[in-house]
Parts: structure tokens; sequence; C-alpha cells
């Protein structure tokens, strides 16, 4: 995963970076030209350790709006000569998303920019599928020769354009092309292909076929481990062995989970823990510090699935240990615990917390507990990492678990919120924002007449406007 390099929370980059509310506020007081200058090297530079669970573009493209900020640096960065080798999407996929958002705000200049880079630019498919949600018929008509242009008209140019088709996120340009009177044969045709191979794939199964028994599943497994390059079989060999393992083929697989080979070993124990087998949780114990660290994650995903109050009595037990499967014991108490785990709980957040850092792995697990189980004392830890996670997901976490332990939470940090970069946050503050401060009511009427705005935040803004405030 990509590893950011993110500047200290008291800083405006460092604020901007982790997508908070006052990232925002600080900003818009700044003088212009260096504001505009940490907003530009956020973009430029994606801040987010995971983009899949964090949002930044909304975020940085409403600053941009606010800031007039011109987008000279965008596209210095979408054509600089790296675009021609740099086929990463991290490198170029969150400037698209700001600059879809400012067409989505009527800058025309965004939307130019983006016509360009679908037209020349190595991450094409990204900015081609931002302009089908914001670009009109005509715009992305006049795209499909540069579009198509890309895919030379041989056997291997109209097999990646198939591709190319099948992997569109949006297939809004392809069926406008795909009626073009000089376009349109050679799009349908793709599509065509893109159907075949799809009815080849199904024909030609690559994986276990009806009969094969457990030995053969786990042989399958193993292979793919011993493949050139290795193909990780495990979990879906656990799903197959559902299928054919029976009561007879017990003794087999606990021998295979204890001491068979590295992927065959993973998939028997992901199997035992599936079907709860009262013999998994030695093997587990015996797995979880493995020097195979495919055996070792198999145990410890296999445990934090598992659902049983036997599970759960192990888990009480194994909790007090300060390796992996002591975090893993911890998260299951954080899910599925009562009020007698708060201790446990805490204690693994805190030990986490001092060890990890305020970014580690299994965090938004313990925190979620914290709030479940309404652990009030652990408020100063639920602080601490609001303000220093560079994880936006994290963070929102911890503002719901602060939302149900501190009692100050809506004088607070929830203001601040009504400005973050993720959905939910700003839900919630819109939920529990004090609106004695003047700047919660504007705010709140900014995001109800925003487009662009997620149409849950708006539900909940919109039903927190049209409630009177109780009389203190």
């Amino acid at each position: 995963m990509f590893d950011p390099d993110i500047a200290p929370s008291g800083t405006l980059l460092g604020l901007l970076q982790r997508g908070r509310g006052d990232g925002t506020l600080h900003a818009l007081t700044e003088q212009r030209a260096p504001a505009l200058a940490a907003l530009e090297q956020c973009v430029l530079r994606d801040p987010r350790g995971d983009w899949q669970v964090e949002a930044r573009s909304l975020y940085y493209a409403r600053l941009y709006s606010e800031l007039e900020g011109g987008l000279d640096g965008i596209e210095q960065h979408l054509f600089a000569p790296e675009d021609l080798f740099d086929t990463d999407e991290h490198r170029t996929g969150l400037a698209l998303s700001v600059l879809g958002h400012l067409a989505g705000y009527g800058r025309g200049d965004a939307l130019r920019l983006l016509r360009a880079y679908a037209a020349r630019g190595g991450n094409w498919e990204w900015a081609l599928d931002e302009l089908a949600l914001r670009d009109d018929d005509a715009g992305l008509r006049a795209l499909a020769p540069a579009v198509l242009g890309r895919f030379p008209a041989t056997e291997d140019g109209d097999a990646e354009l198939a591709r190319a088709l099948r992997e569109a996120y949006e297939p809004r340009p392809w069926r406008l092309w795909a009626e073009d009177p000089v376009h349109g044969p050679r799009v349908r045709a793709a599509r065509e292909q893109q159907s075949f191979d799809r009815w080849q794939r199904q024909l030609r199964p690559a994986g276990p076929a009806p009969g094969w028994s457990v030995r053969d599943v786990l042989t399958w497994a193993q292979d793919g481990l011993e493949a050139h390059p290795p193909v990780h079989r495990d979990a879906p060999a656990a799903r197959c062995l559902a299928a054919v393992a029976g009561p007879e083929d017990r003794p087999e697989l606990l021998a295979a989970a204890l001491r068979g080979p590295e992927a065959a070993r993973a998939a028997a124990l992901r199997h035992l823990a599936d079907r709860s087998d009262p013999g998994v949780y030695p093997l587990i114990e015996a797995a979880a510090d493995d020097p195979s660290r495919l055996v070792s994650r198999a145990a410890l995903d296999s445990f934090s699935r598992m659902r049983t109050p036997d599970a759960l009595t192990r888990a009480r037990v194994w909790a007090r240990r300060d390796d992996g499967l002591g975090a893993a014991a911890a998260r299951m108490l954080a899910l599925l615990g009562g009020p007698g785990d708060a201790d446990a709980v805490l204690a693994a957040l805190r030990r986490v917390v001092r060890t990890d850092g305020p970014d580690a792995d299994g965090l938004d697990v313990l925190v979620e507990g914290i709030g479940r189980l309404t652990i009030r004392c652990a408020a100063p830890v639920l602080r601490h990492l609001y303000r220093e996670t560079s994880s936006s997901h994290l963070r929102g976490v911890a503002a719901r678990s602060l939302a149900a332990t501190d009692p100050k939470f809506g004088q607070g940090f929830a203001i601040e919120c009504l400005w973050d970069c993720e959905e939910s946050t700003r839900e919630l503050a819109a939920h529990h924002a004090a609106t004695k401060d003047v700047r919660v009511l504007a705010q709140l009427r900014r995001l109800a007449a925003d487009p662009a705005e997620e149409a849950e935040v708006q539900t909940a803004v919109r039903g927190r406007l049209s409630t009177p405030e109780p009389h203190v």
C-alpha cells in the first residue's frame, strides 16, 4: 500500500492532508497563496493511505471553489512527462476526481481539462468516467475519434478495445459511440466480443470441478502457491471444501491444518473455523505464530470471522496476549463482547496506540467497540486519535464513538466535522453540532443547497434545520 508523507496535525498542510474540517476553516483564514499551495500539494500528491475507503476529492474541490484556485498546477501535473510511462492510477486519480467535481460546480476550465486528458492522457479511463457523469452528449461524442484511435484496427487492438469496454465504470460514452454511424460498428463488435469472451470463460472453468475430493482441493490450493507467479488459493479452496467435505473427512482436514504444506494448511484452517469445529482452537493458536505469513494470516482471519459463544469465550482468554492473536481476540470482544469486556477492549486500544501509533491496522474495530460499549473514560484516547490519525475513515469512527462517550462532542469536534471530507462524518455532525456557534447554521444551509452533497447528509441537514432547537 502507498505510504504517504503526512505533515504534523497542527499545520495547515497536515490538516488538509487528513481531510479535517479544521483544514478548510484554517485555509479560508490563511493568506490565499500559501493556502492554495498547500491545497495543490494535497491534490497532486495524494495523501490517502487507502483511496478505496477514504474520500478527499469533494473536500478539495470545495476548497478550490472557495479560494477561486486556478488549475495550472493540475494541468502541468497531468501532462508531465511521467504520464507517458507511469501508469499507476494513484498518480493522477485524485486530481481527475477533483476536476470532475469542479466541472459539476460549473467550472468550464475543469471540463476542458478533463476532455483534453481523456483524449491524450495515460489514465484516460478515469477521466472518461468523470466526463460520463458531467459532460453533455456532444462533448462525449467528440471524444470518440481520440479514444477509439488508441486501439489499432488489429486483432490485438480489438481485444484491448473489448477489455476497455468491459472495465469501464461508466457505460454512457460507450453507448453513445455505439449509436454513432461512423464508430458504432466497431464499438458494437467490441461489445459482442466481450460477451463471447465471458461465455468462453464460463465454458472453461479453471478451478475445482464436480467429483473433486478434499485432497484434490488441498492439492489445488498448494499448486497455486508453488506456481510462478504464486496464486493464493487458500480462501477459495476453503469455500470449495464446504461443498466437498463430509464428516468422514474431518481427520484429514485436522491433520492438514496441523502439519500440511502452507496453502493446504491455510485452507484447512479457514474451513474448520468456518464450520466452528471444536478442534480448531488449538490449531489456530499454534498457527498464529507460524513463520509462514500465509498460515498465520489464515489463522487470524479465520478466528476473526468466528461468531460462536465458544469463540467469544476463547477471545476473553487470548485478549491478554500482546501478539497478533491477542489483537484479534480484542477486536472480537469489541465487536461482540459485553460490558464486562470493556476493560480488555480499552487496554487493547491503549496498547495498540502506544506501540503502533494512530494509524495501526485494526484500530477502527477497537474504536467502534469503545462507542458500542460506551466506555466514557476512553474519550481522551479517542480525541488523540481524532486529531492525529491520517486516516479520515478512522477519524470518522472516532467521531462516532466520541458522540457516544463525550458529552462535549456537540460543542467541540462535531462543529468542525461539518466540513470534514467524509460523508458519514458530515452526516454525524449534522445531527450533533451545537447551533449556538454561528458557523453551524450557515454551514448546514450550504450543505443543504450544495448539489454535490450526498443524499444522506442532506437528509440529516434538512431534518436539523426544520427542527427547532430546545430552549436551555
